[in-house]
């Protein structure tokens, strides 16, 4: 695997290292010492799959609060998608900006999310599945999240967003919000 830093402190896109041969490729996708080596959350409690049907579906953006704060390990198995990340720790220098990143089944990129970061993505094509392992059990009490279009994140998204669940929708602006993100 290669770990490449991003512009956003502590994630990190990671490239496979496919070796291939007549009947097809093998490739890591996720080793404990590497990711110990570069700092990273390896115990993985938990591993998630989305299928959105049409392309232009938003997920996100979601983290949980603290206790139960996550890292994930998302990648793209079919289709393509953008992943946005944003930086919703305050004590960071890269606090409330914003990442995107283009995962497909074609470029088998991973994207490492650390703790203290919203996450989502949006399908560019139809029929896009992804999954991704998750540091942490899923904990309702402490989901979160933020609106995709809040003016203050800036977010310029590829394409249009066509399909968006209700809760996705009415995530508070940052301007609504008293307490600290995380």
């Amino acid at each position: 695997m290669k770990f490449n830093r991003t512009k956003l402190n502590d994630a990190w896109l990671i490239e496979l290292e496919p070796r291939g041969d007549e009947r097809g490729y093998f490739a890591r996708t996720m080793c404990r010492e590497e990711f110990s080596q570069h700092g990273l959350a390896y115990d993985f409690k938990q591993q998630n799959a989305s299928f959105s049907t049409q392309r232009g579906t938003l997920r996100g953006l979601h983290y949980q609060r603290k206790p139960h704060a996550e890292a994930k390990l998302v990648r793209c198995l079919r289709g393509v998608i953008v992943d946005v990340i944003v930086d919703i720790r305050q004590d960071s220098s890269t606090y409330l900006r914003h990442e995107l990143f283009e995962l497909s089944d074609s470029n088998r990129h991973q994207l490492y999310v650390p703790p203290g970061f919203a996450h989502s993505f949006l399908t560019l094509t139809d029929d896009a599945e992804v999954s991704y392992l998750v540091s942490e059990s899923y904990h309702p009490e402490s989901e979160d999240g933020l609106r995709y279009c809040d003016e203050r994140l800036g977010i310029e998204w590829p394409i249009e967003v066509k399909v968006l669940s209700d809760k996705d929708a009415s995530w508070p602006l940052l301007s609504e919000r008293a307490e600290p993100l995380f």
